[in-house]
């Protein structure tokens, strides 16, 4: 019986280390990819000079909680931060949207 246990334990850690890697890489493509996209607002002038800084400073905000939390569970992110981070995403890809496409500045 103990074996057993011990077997299966194993084999849960072996499938966990890898999805809790693959969720920080996830992660980590979405700041690059709203980065890119902020970028991308700013040089064809969908985005004010305000609406750029308040978006790159909620990036900013969930980048340092990505790192705090990194740095606090050897490396890892928990389920729960994980899904913290992702709904932050969230809400920072639709203000995005919402910036870069609001009439108050377009042509």
């Amino acid at each position: 019986m103990f074996t057993k246990t011990l077997v299966a334990t194993a084999l849960l850690a072996g499938l966990i280390a890898p999805l809790a890697a693959s969720a920080d890489g996830e992660v980590e493509q979405r700041i690059d990819n709203q980065q890119g996209r902020i970028a991308q607002g700013v040089h064809s002038g969908q985005l004010t000079y305000g609406e750029y800084h308040r978006l790159d400073n909620g990036l900013d905000r969930i980048q340092a909680q990505r790192a705090y939390d990194l740095r606090h569970n050897d490396g890892r992110l928990t389920s729960g931060e994980y899904h913290q981070l992702n709904r932050e995403e969230n809400n920072l890809s639709d203000r995005i949207y919402f910036d870069k496409n609001n009439r108050w500045h377009q042509r």
